[in-house]
């Protein structure tokens, strides 16, 4: 079926239902089940029900919950959602950022600059990511780095009862609390 509804080759905004173009089957067919997360306009539960949507599948939805719906004219700005699907939002963020203020960019960003990126390399880098993702859905596992334990990074070893106990009185020593007696 992926060679029936091959989706959208390039994003761009636009709208698109993989169900206008009927072959002999229908698309397959998902339901969104958001659970508890908040179904605001410009969710990203919303911005990945796009990237479905635009991968060819048939997703019953309303487009004004996409970034970019305008409630006057009551119709989809694709320009909006097209600079959203590729990090322009980012973008002009960072840009901001790098005027207003260059020690919180290089906090914010510092992966951003270690790698060389800039505001105005952003809209490759998706696009590389998005053809990248079409030439090879399928998904690979990373190899786990020797020596690092992926278990035990944020367990705390459980104490004893007399470690417990020492632990306590360290404490009351340290808030003033009188030694406790024999």
């Amino acid at each position: 079926m992926d060679k029936l509804y091959p989706g959208v080759e390039k994003a761009t905004g636009a709208s698109f239902r993989s169900i206008k173009k009927f072959n002999k089957r229908r698309p397959f067919k998902a339901l969104l089940d958001v659970g508890l997360y908040r179904t605001t306009t410009g969710s990203r539960v919303f911005a990945a029900m796009k990237g479905a949507l635009d991968g060819g599948l048939n997703i019953p939805h309303s487009e004004r919950r996409l970034v970019g719906w305008d409630d006057k004219e009551k119709k989809l700005d694709s320009e909006v959602l097209r600079k959203y699907i590729y990090g322009g939002h980012v973008a002009d963020y960072m840009k901001e950022l790098l005027e207003e203020d260059p020690e919180a960019y290089d906090r914010q960003f510092s992966r951003y600059k270690k790698e060389g990126i800039t505001p105005d390399m952003l809209e490759s880098i998706y696009e590389k990511a998005h053809a990248a993702i079409r030439a090879d859905p399928s998904f690979t596992k990373k190899a786990v780095k020797e020596g690092v334990k992926r278990d035990a990074k944020f367990r705390t070893p459980r104490l004893t009862l007399a470690q417990r106990k020492e632990r306590i009185a360290a404490k009351k020593l340290r808030l003033g609390f009188p030694k406790p007696r024999k």
